[in-house]
């Protein structure tokens, strides 16, 4: 088997490598530099804030909106079952307690049910994780963090660009944290950023991102504060993949809705759902094999890999960890679907006739043909459609 298909790769075109040369260049490749500053400047612009601040990671994006809100031992942060540590270990970094609650069954994204829920007296905050580039219920959040008094992060990490009714992630809540990592759909190779109206947290997650360095006296902390700055190098790279952000969003539409083509006849499997008056970013292209253990998940995912088609699993639910585990937290619908999620390749510059023979081999590992299959849709009523566009023999 010669075929390989990475899950994921950036795309790297001469505008990055002009950008960042010329970085290189001007001598300036730490953490000060005309590219941090345009960056972050036309990144808050693109998101619709007043500031965003670039960090060295999603993760200590999240750290610093937790910080600069004043979150800390004692108090609780409600966050998703289902998703990656990063969002329940910026929780425990200030000393607060992540609860964990169930996701909505569509989306993914925390149901604002059980948000409500869960809130006690010790609650301050609520992560919203914008699963797989599908932005979380933020009306309904935002109302409950009005009524209760609470603090809505929007955990952005993985919905570069991404539209909740017109407004794009980043924007929807009190503040917003991105991750740039390598397999984002935008990238610094490593980085982050957080998007932020107010200016008082906005300089307060800055004072902190620098050390806690005072501004008129040199060397002069008067407080315990961070390095968690990006370089120069960095954001000369992820301003260069912002200004092809719109070209990048497409072609991620472009290839789940071929994925979706060929595999939403298929009756055991569910695709990405996008719901009304949403713009899915497909961060990650994903399905759901209906029924599936995790072994047998584990054993599809292996018949892939076999085939020369990268892939990876759902994340475990957080409360199955060791550091998380209390035992109480009862989260059926992110067990189900950890169990069952696999995530397949869905990077920008791959071809169309990998899809095509992606798509050929699960259908083919699923015992089924593409002849005359029932369709099912996760927004559309069930219909008889019969497909003809290929042939794939089981």
């Amino acid at each position: 088997m010669n075929k390989s298909i990475p899950i994921s790769q950036p795309s790297i075109t001469k505008l990055e490598v002009d950008y960042v040369t010329d970085a290189v260049t001007s001598g300036w490749v730490s953490s000060q530099g005309k590219y941090i500053q345009e960056f972050e400047e036309t990144f808050a612009q693109y998101c619709g804030v007043r500031y965003a601040l670039s960090t060295s990671s999603g993760t200590t994006a999240l750290h610093l909106a937790l910080l600069s809100y004043g979150i800390g031992a004692g108090d609780e942060v409600i966050v998703p079952d289902l998703t990656f540590v990063a969002t329940a270990n910026a929780v425990s970094y200030v000393g607060a307690k992540a609860i964990c609650v169930d996701i909505d069954r569509d989306t993914l994204c925390i149901d604002p049910y059980h948000v409500e829920r869960a809130i006690t007296p010790n609650t301050r905050a609520i992560i919203a994780v914008h699963m797989y580039g599908h932005p979380a219920d933020m009306d309904a959040l935002m109302a409950i963090a009005d009524e209760y008094d609470l603090i809505l992060i929007e955990d952005a990490a993985e919905a570069h660009g991404a539209k909740y009714k017109g407004r794009r992630t980043g924007s929807l809540g009190h503040c917003g944290a991105f991750s740039f990592y390598g397999n984002k759909l935008m990238t610094c190779g490593e980085g982050g950023m957080l998007t932020i109206n107010d200016k008082a947290v906005y300089q307060r997650a800055q004072h902190l991102r620098d050390h806690a360095m005072s501004p008129s006296k040199r060397y002069w902390h008067d407080q315990v504060g961070y390095n968690y700055r990006i370089t120069n190098l960095q954001a000369a790279l992820g301003l260069a993949q912002l200004q092809r952000i719109d070209h990048l969003l497409a072609r991620k539409r472009a290839i789940f809705e071929r994925y979706r083509y060929h595999l939403s006849q298929l009756s055991c499997i569910r695709l990405n759902f996008t719901d009304e008056n949403i713009e899915n970013s497909y961060w990650m292209v994903t399905i759901e094999l209906l029924g599936y253990t995790e072994q047998k998940r584990e054993q599809f995912m292996a018949f892939l890999k076999d085939k020369g088609i990268d892939n990876r699993p759902f994340f475990y639910p957080m409360s199955d960890m060791p550091m998380y585990a209390d035992g109480q937290t009862h989260t059926p619908i992110a067990h189900e679907v950890a169990a069952q999620g696999v995530n397949l390749p869905s990077y920008f510059d791959m071809l169309d006739e990998d899809i095509d023979y992606i798509c050929e081999v699960i259908v083919r590992y699923l015992g089924r043909s593409l002849r005359q299959l029932t369709t099912v849709s996760r927004t559309e009523p069930r219909v008889e459609k019969t497909v003809s566009s290929l042939s794939l023999a089981s």
